[in-house]
């Protein structure tokens, strides 16, 4: 019995221009095809090849000569009538068909072939076509109809996706949104992971999504390199200049396409780069690492180090330091201070470190130099936080941090080295808290200061802070209330324990008034303040005090 059903083996099927299939995702897959009522009808059985190639349209032909009416992603609806029964020609009839990129065969047994030809199949499987038989007789017209207002449904999604993508990414940038505000967005446009990397395959910013940061990141410079086909990359770039490329991990289907979203937001990203000038990335990469490490922004010490080393900071194998330096030293930290000083301070402080971190890496060159098998491998990481300015300077095993970097600081404090990521952790608010004590122009070291280590460390600790509020009291409710400098003689006092003179130096008064002083603190805290360990507890509540 002849189907109901007409044949267009001599006419060419209108439709939509031909689009590489990444850039059209609202196409219908072979498989969601299938799922149409009207071929369903038809039971169909897959037989080979696969059937989530995209389909761009529906055409119907029993000639043995259709390969040259398709222009690639067609899903052919035949019963065979006009073909070959040999193998050898079956066999050229599905290369040919798989050489115009056809996306598969839907034929329907009975008119020609009662039973499918084992050669199909096998030529089928041999070029990874689809072949897809109906045991029952359908209406192709039927079919068409349905798979076409499939595939214009989907087109018209993908439109309304890629508007809702202009008008987002077109805001962000007319609000100068942050970096890593669009790659947060544009992760989850894409409900996957997003990563931002720069020209050398350093990670800039990253969004993992849903995913840990270590199991995005980590080994990420190699694995960007060999350019896995199953990421999504676009690059950033404007006016003939390439700054990286924007890289979204695989992730679930998107009505738009990952290339869509990602050129939106390419583009988006571009015009930041723009505004913001050179060394703009730099600056976010130093300044969201360090922001994450002081904030404990991350959920495992795994993800922070993937981060750093996907980053261009490593710290695996290495000796890492943290060096901090504070605007304008001690007096940066009080309410007397003149503020054009300050100012003048912070900016000093400011340029100090940043010659500092120069330092580092011309004294690694010049040791390399001295030494050709010495690794100059040097990294570092600068942000300003406050009145304080970070640097992470990571050093080849066992190098020592160049003395130049200490020489250039104006006041602060420098760490002992560190092995791994746990021990940078632990010893960047150690560093912090010891630069917070430094008078200005002198730097301190960890290692020189263990008692304020232990009060670095036991910081969080409410028992040490009751020591330090029940020792200090009387002394800060008289300060308050004179606008007195009793905490600061105090200072003095226990940072040149037996040497009054040099005390007294330290707190800028006569020696007159400073023992004058010393009686007040002695009557005010009923403490002896020439026995070693009521001195030592005082150091220690200063040390907790902070300020």
């Amino acid at each position: 019995m002849p189907a109901d059903r007409l044949n267009f083996a001599a006419d060419r099927t209108d439709r939509p221009d031909r689009l590489p299939s990444d850039r059209d995702p609202g196409l219908p897959t072979v498989a969601d095809a299938l799922d149409v009522a009207s071929l369903q009808a038809g039971i169909p059985e897959v037989l080979a090849g696969s059937v989530d190639v995209p389909v761009r349209w529906v055409h119907v032909s029993d000639s043995d000569r259709v390969a040259a009416l398709l222009d690639g992603g067609e899903l052919l609806l035949t019963t065979g009538a006009g073909w070959p029964g040999a193998a050898d020609a079956l066999a050229r009839l599905v290369d040919e068909l798989a050489d115009a990129g056809l996306a598969g065969i839907v034929l329907e047994l009975g008119t020609r072939f009662a039973v499918v030809p084992p050669p199909l199949v096998a030529a089928c499987r041999a070029r990874d076509l689809a072949l897809v038989t109906l045991d029952r007789e359908v209406k192709f017209v039927t079919v068409t109809e349905e798979v076409h207002r499939r595939i214009i449904a989907g087109q018209v999604e993908a439109l309304q996706e890629r508007q809702r993508l202009h008008e987002l990414f077109t805001g962000l940038s007319l609000r100068g949104a942050p970096v890593e505000v669009v790659v947060r967005e544009t992760a989850r446009a894409l409900r996957a992971p997003v990563v931002l990397e720069d020209l050398a395959h350093e990670v800039v910013v990253a969004d993992p999504f849903d995913l840990a940061e270590a199991e995005v990141l980590d080994g990420w410079t190699g694995r960007s390199r060999r350019l896995p086909q199953e990421w999504t990359r676009v690059p950033v770039a404007a006016r003939g200049t390439r700054w990286g490329e924007l890289i979204a991990l695989p992730g679930p289907p998107h009505p738009a396409g990952p290339a869509t979203v990602l050129e939106q937001a390419a583009t988006a990203l571009a015009l930041s780069r723009l505004a913001d000038g050179e060394g703009a990335w730099a600056r976010l990469r130093a300044e969201g690492l360090i922001g994450a490490l002081l904030g404990e922004r991350y959920v495992t010490v795994a993800d922070i180090e993937a981060r750093l080393e996907s980053s261009g900071f490593p710290v695996r194998g290495r000796a890492l330091y943290a060096v901090v330096s504070i605007a304008g030293g001690a007096t940066a930290r009080s309410g007397r201070d003149d503020p054009h000083r300050s100012r003048r301070s912070a900016h000093d402080s400011a340029e100090n470190l940043r010659a500092s971190s120069q330092a580092v890496q011309i004294v690694a060159e010049s040791q390399a130099q001295a030494d050709p098998t010495a690794r100059a491998d040097v990294r570092t990481l600068t942000a300003d936080v406050g009145s304080e300015r970070i640097l992470l300077v990571s050093l080849p095993a066992g190098a020592r941090l160049p003395d130049p970097v200490i020489a250039e600081l104006e006041s602060g404090a420098v760490g002992d080295p560190a092995a791994t990521t746990a021990e940078l952790l632990a010893a960047i608010p150690v560093v912090r808290r010891l630069a917070r004590q430094a008078a200005p122009g002198s730097v301190l070291r960890v290692a020189d200061r263990p008692l304020a280590r232990l009060a670095a460390e036991l910081s969080g600790d409410h028992r040490l802070q009751e020591h330090s509020a029940r020792l200090l009291a009387p002394l800060i409710r008289h300060d308050d209330a004179t606008d007195g400098d009793l905490l600061r003689v105090l200072r003095a006092v226990v940072a040149h324990p037996g040497n009054r003179t040099a005390a007294a130096n330290a707190s800028h008064l006569s020696r007159s008034v400073f023992y004058q002083r010393l009686g007040l603190i002695a009557d005010l805290l009923g403490a002896d303040l020439e026995d070693g360990e009521t001195l030592s507890a005082l150091h220690l509540a200063l040390l907790a005090h902070g300020r």
